[in-house]
């Protein structure tokens, strides 16, 4: 997709997403076969819920109609969120993962796996895991240290209730 043809659809879509109090994340256009498909991701502090992708999807669709943005061809638009391992590189996208356990690459090339405990505007409050029985540490990780962050799925994470029993 042209820097021209991105920078159109987001002047023309995140109005729309943002009246419905969502953020807009990405837009992607891609071929598929003959077809192309304009995918949309949105989401909030709160996260979207189907009700409100329904509704930006609608929206969305009605604007793109009436206007030329998508140009003569057939296209799918699909609307939906980042996703349970999502990238991280908005200031709100750290926010948004406070409690989460997050991979980090950082500037010197090492990672670290650890757990966002707060975020403010200069970096991130982590909590490093214990290994081998070790108690956890916390540590402190500017943001003009950290290369990459993406969110890691966690399938077996105790809750914090359950941790105090």
């Amino acid at each position: 997709m042209s820097t021209t043809q991105s920078e159109r659809l987001r002047e023309l879509l995140e109005p729309l997403v943002a009246s419905q109090g969502l953020d807009l994340e990405e837009i992607a256009v891609d071929s598929v076969g003959r077809k192309r498909v304009l995918r949309v991701v949105v989401d909030s502090d709160s996260g979207a819920d189907l009700d409100q992708i329904a509704d930006v999807s609608r929206a969305l669709s009605a604007t793109l109609d009436d206007t030329d943005a998508m140009g003569e061809g057939e296209y799918t638009l699909e609307v939906g969120t980042p996703g349970a391992e999502r990238l991280l590189t908005e200031h709100r996208h750290y926010v948004r993962a406070t409690g989460r356990l997050v991979k980090f690459q950082l500037a010197g090339g090492d990672e670290l796996v650890a757990r966002i405990l707060q975020v403010d505007d200069e970096g991130l409050d982590l909590e490093v895991p214990g290994v081998k029985g070790r108690k956890a540490t916390t540590r402190r990780l500017a943001f003009p240290d950290v290369e990459r962050a993406r969110v890691q799925v966690e399938f077996s994470r105790k809750d914090k209730k359950e941790e105090e029993a």
